[in-house]
């Protein structure tokens, strides 16, 4: 079945959909465009990231279906597959709604931010200064918050330290341009 560019409505209908049929509690964490387009800097998304942490009870069906019926792409991930995980990264979740059983979240947009940033494709970088533009990251928390994973860096070989600092800099530099 083709698959379709997904907006806030169709992001809206899925969380529905999980937290309806959900068979035990747990967490939805809404990544990238998912967070995108229902904060609304983006109108579409190709592809629907989630991370679920518990992950809520018959989650994995629910998902097949409605990846069918809504005709979008539905894909597990997060920064923390990509870059070291923040600390108190689930404390600066922001929550969207709760259905059912289901509580959802925003991952933490500092944590958005820096694997945008290290990914660094346009629209990653679009994201970073739009995040920055609605006050969801300010460029000093930034800088502060990949100092506090650069240790962490290590496990993660495919990122060169010096690429990713310099990168960070200069989106800092930008977010305070824009402030």
């Amino acid at each position: 079945m083709r698959r379709e560019i997904s907006n806030a409505a169709k992001v809206r209908l899925l969380m529905r959909h999980i937290g309806e049929q959900a068979t035990a509690p747990g967490r939805v964490y809404l990544v990238g465009g998912s967070s995108a387009v229902l904060v609304g800097w983006r109108e579409t998304t190709v592809d629907v990231d989630l991370k679920l942490d518990p992950e809520p009870g018959g989650v994995f069906a629910v998902i097949a279906c409605a990846k069918e019926e809504l005709h979008m792409n539905v894909e597990l991930a997060a920064p923390d597959e990509f870059i070291p995980p923040l600390p108190g990264w689930r404390e600066r979740s922001p929550f969207v709604v709760r259905h059912g059983v289901v509580d959802f979240h925003h991952y933490d947009f500092y944590a958005q931010a820096l694997a945008k940033i290290e990914r660094g494709h346009a629209q990653d970088l679009q994201d970073v200064a739009a995040m920055g533009k609605r006050g969801l990251i300010e460029s000093r928390r930034l800088a502060a918050f990949f100092h506090d994973i650069e240790g962490g860096l290590l496990r993660f070989p495919a990122i060169d330290r010096n690429t990713f600092a310099a990168k960070v800099c200069a989106a800092a530099r930008e977010l305070e341009a824009m402030s």
